[in-house]
């Protein structure tokens, strides 16, 4: 069984132009936070345009990156996207790379080593004139970060952006960026999760895809640090495979920690195995959020 992956959040260079797709909420977070925390812990200014600063402050947190410490010293900002890209409702080239080359003075003024910037480009999918300028922005960015250590994370929902509009940007991105993904079908998605480390299951788990279960978590063991198996967005899973992870999680060494976030009717199938009285093993309900 091979893994489904592009480029690695994990693996972007000084200054890469990436386009990230992802097909749903909780993969944007989570892809996003990594680009946050690498940039972060490189000694790099990071700043994020996101549809909903407030939530992506809190996702943030709650993905293990130093928010208050982060903001407070300067080092990150996160921003609504008129806040840089839009001029009220419309959208222009020069206003939205005036933005970014601000940002890119700023950080060099400030003596950082780098600057990390993700934009959520939901904003193009909203009544607003300019639109068509979008491929343009694209190609203007990457002329921009040529020689810099400034990196451009664009992030495009596959789902929402016709395929069309996503061929027309995508000339001009160094990278792809995805997430790792192990199993992918209408009723079920297997996937790395980068922030906290771990893997992500989403849908209705059981034996048919218990060979990309035992793959996704043979390789998140053989990683370094805490482990998270984030099911919170398990509609099912059968005691077969909830008794595969629950003896995953008792095969690590006994100085790392083990996270089993569930909802509570999945939660209830590893209570019923007995998760709750093992030492490492962590049972966390709810989304977090």
């Amino acid at each position: 069984m091979t893994v489904d992956a592009e480029v690695q959040i994990t693996d972007l260079r000084v200054n890469d132009h990436a386009c990230l797709t992802f097909g749903e909420p909780e993969e944007l977070l989570d892809l996003t936070a990594a680009f946050v925390r690498d940039g972060l812990s490189g000694g790099l200014r990071v700043v994020w345009l996101s549809e909903e600063p407030q939530e992506a402050l809190t996702e943030l947190g709650r993905r293990g990156v130093s928010v208050r410490s982060a903001t407070t010293a300067g080092r990150m900002e996160v921003l609504a996207c008129q806040d840089g890209l839009l001029s009220g409702q419309a959208f222009a080239v020069e206003h939205a790379m005036g933005w970014l080359r601000d940002q890119i003075e700023q950080t060099a003024s400030e003596g950082y080593a780098g600057l990390r910037v993700a934009l959520d480009m939901g904003w193009a999918l909203r009544p607003i004139s300019g639109i068509d300028q979008l491929p343009a922005f694209e190609q203007e960015i990457a002329t921009a970060l040529a020689d810099t250590r400034v990196s451009v994370l664009c992030q495009y929902d596959r789902d929402r952006f016709d395929p069309v509009t996503l061929a027309s940007v995508s000339p001009f991105h160094t990278r792809s960026v995805a997430a790792a993904t192990y199993h992918s079908s209408p009723l079920l998605r297997i996937c790395r999760q980068y922030a906290p480390p771990g893997i992500r299951l989403a849908g209705q788990m059981d034996r048919t895809a218990e060979d990309a279960l035992r793959m996704a978590l043979t390789e998140a063991i053989r990683g370094e640090g805490d482990i998270t198996v984030n099911m919170a967005e398990l509609a099912f899973i059968d005691l077969s495979s909830a008794r595969m992870i629950l003896d995953a999680a008792r095969s690590i060494a006994p100085d790392r920690k083990v996270d089993l976030r569930c909802n509570r009717l999945t939660a209830s199938r590893f209570v019923l195995l007995g998760a709750g009285g093992v030492p490492g093993i962590s049972l966390v309900t709810g989304h977090g959020r």
